[in-house]
């Protein structure tokens, strides 16, 4: 009986230091005496100690923040610049064997491209072009990556921080548009108004009588209120008339 626990527990012991797990989203990197030897694919897998060694990689897509990185535009003005980047193993081998961290790479990587790109671009294209911005930076990582086995998906703009007293320029800036855009849509308006008077005008000069009745029309709806005091001119065409009946 204490035989049989013995090799129980033995085998138990064995297998906790010879068996590795490789999960599904992973992949394990097989060492012989310090030699890459091949990829194991997800499932249980024998690593004989001292001899063999397993470095496991996870090839799902990683979202990594990249720090506010200070930058100058094309036009001299400083700005504050964060980002994320999102990526994912494509070649484990080559992720492991061709550079020492890909993760730190990955980061070092995008900070220094950002910064470059800010810099090739003026402010006011930074705040209104940012995807524009956001894919060159995207194309330029994931070149510059291929070879360590990584692909990028995209990469996003987070935030943009300006200094204060470009936030208040570009508030003034941005008021003295709206308040321009106030103006030519009064102007306009007057436009069209002056337009359509003329023609009411001229509407009621060729019609004989026409402008008598739009006074009467004018007096009736003045009269409605009692409140009112009306200080009424003759019209032309009434002193006419008198002027002819005066005159037979």
């Amino acid at each position: 009986m204490y035989t049989f626990l013995i090799i129980v527990l033995v085998a138990i012991l064995i297998a906790v230091l010879v068996l590795r797990q490789i999960n599904q989203y992973e992949r394990g990197l097989m060492f012989l005496m310090g030699r890459f030897t091949g990829i194991k694919e997800p499932g249980w897998r024998i690593v004989i100690p001292i001899f063999q060694q397993m470095r496991k990689v996870d090839m799902r897509v990683k979202a990594v923040n990249v720090p506010e990185q200070k930058a100058i535009t094309k036009d001299n003005i400083s700005v504050g610049v964060n980002a994320v980047i999102y990526y994912k193993v494509s070649d484990a081998a080559k992720a492991i064997l061709e550079v020492e961290d890909f993760e730190y790479a990955m980061s070092q990587l995008a900070q220094t491209t950002m910064r470059n790109a800010v810099g090739e671009v003026e402010l006011d294209d930074l705040l209104a072009e940012r995807d524009k911005i956001s894919e060159r930076i995207s194309k330029v990582v994931d070149e510059a990556s291929e070879p360590w086995g990584i692909k990028v998906s995209t990469v996003e703009l987070k935030d943009i921080a300006l200094p204060a007293d470009m936030e208040r320029t570009i508030a003034k800036q941005a008021e003295a548009e709206r308040e321009k855009r106030a103006v030519i849509i009064r102007a306009e308006g007057e436009v069209i108004a002056a337009e359509n008077m003329a023609k009411a005008a001229h509407t009621l000069a060729a019609a004989p009588g026409a402008l008598h009745l739009r006074t009467l029309q004018s007096i009736n709806d003045i009269s409605s209120d009692d409140s009112n005091t009306i200080v009424f001119a003759v019209p032309l065409e009434v002193l006419r008339a008198l002027e002819k009946i005066s005159g037979k």
